[in-house]
């Protein structure tokens, strides 16, 4: 089933959606408050049989854009997983053999249909659609084998890049290292540092949703179809099916250094390859200078449209 958060007389409620424009508002359940999308992504186990009932007999209300919210309004935790398309491999010229990423702040997330906003100082901003995990029960040292157990379910997410603000934000400096040859002294090593600050983490560079598709009703998150399409036009379309590094590899590289919370957002990365011959890569989409919308589909999961803003 899909999941998600809207705002219903000036307060979160958890939904499910009947149709394109009516939305089912879910009762308290098992002591499981009706405004709280993280209590039932960790109680899914014992809870899940009774929202499924609930669905229908509940109380259906018309939803319009301006009731709409993030399925999860403030995560504990954002993280990003980078370069962990199988078609990055011709072009890394070194890196590590485990899925390396990066956090973003809750602040970034906005809704479906509600701008990104975006300001000519600073440069191209191009989308990345993501297919994104939702933790449902936290954890650390969770196994490859006992990954699964603790996802919730699958969103969609447009991740934004702004490149000039990463070459801005980007240290070329003399890193300081004991000498090989004796600890007690030390060497200077040149090194670029880029720390994904402004360039990932900037407000409304993390649009979200509509819904969350639950665990059970994704049949298999390794063959779901991406696609983004700026003004109709497909940009790109590929499968997850072409990430190196698995959902299962992700979450327990993840938790091996990092407890995993409630509610925890993973995107496992962007999908890469050209609509056709005359297709476009997502680089190729500078939403400062072309504006939107832009939209990102996943098979199975649901589409996630944005207007674009840009100012000065």
């Amino acid at each position: 089933m899909k999941l998600g958060t809207v705002i219903y007389r000036g307060a979160h409620r958890l939904a499910a959606p009947l149709d394109a424009e009516t939305v089912d508002l879910l009762p308290d359940l098992m002591g499981i408050s009706a405004q709280n999308m993280l209590s039932l992504t960790e109680n899914w186990s014992i809870a899940g049989e009774n929202v499924k009932d609930a669905v229908g007999p509940a109380e259906p209300v018309p939803i319009n854009e301006g009731q709409r919210a993030p399925p999860i309004p403030q995560p504990m935790k954002i993280a990003c997983i980078a370069l962990n398309n199988g078609a990055n491999k011709d072009r890394i010229i070194k890196g590590p053999n485990h899925p390396a990423g990066f956090i973003k702040p809750s602040s970034s997330l906005v809704r479906h249909g509600q701008p990104i906003r975006l300001r000519t100082a600073s440069g191209r901003a191009h989308p990345e659609p993501d297919l994104a995990i939702i933790i449902g029960t936290g954890g650390a040292g969770i196994s490859v084998g006992g990954a699964y157990d603790h996802v919730f379910g699958y969103t969609t997410i447009n991740d934004l890049t702004a490149p000039l603000m990463r070459a801005e934000d980007t240290f070329h400096d003399r890193a300081i290292h004991p000498k090989e040859s004796n600890p007690f002294e030390i060497e200077y090593l040149n090194s670029w540092v880029s720390y994904p600050g402004r360039y990932k983490r900037t407000d409304t560079f993390e649009p979200i949703g509509p819904w969350i598709a639950t665990r059970n009703t994704v049949s298999d998150q390794h063959d779901l179809i991406v696609r983004r399409s700026h003004r109709d036009k497909v940009v790109p379309e590929d499968s997850t099916a072409k990430l190196a590094f698995e959902v299962s590899d992700v979450v327990n590289f993840k938790s091996s250094y990092m407890t995993l919370e409630m509610g925890d957002i993973i995107l496992m990365d962007t999908a890469l390859k050209k609509a056709g011959s005359d297709g476009l890569a997502v680089q190729d989409v500078d939403l400062t200078s072309l504006g939107g919308p832009i939209e990102v589909t996943i098979s199975g999961i649901g589409t996630l449209a944005n207007p674009v803003e840009v100012r000065t």
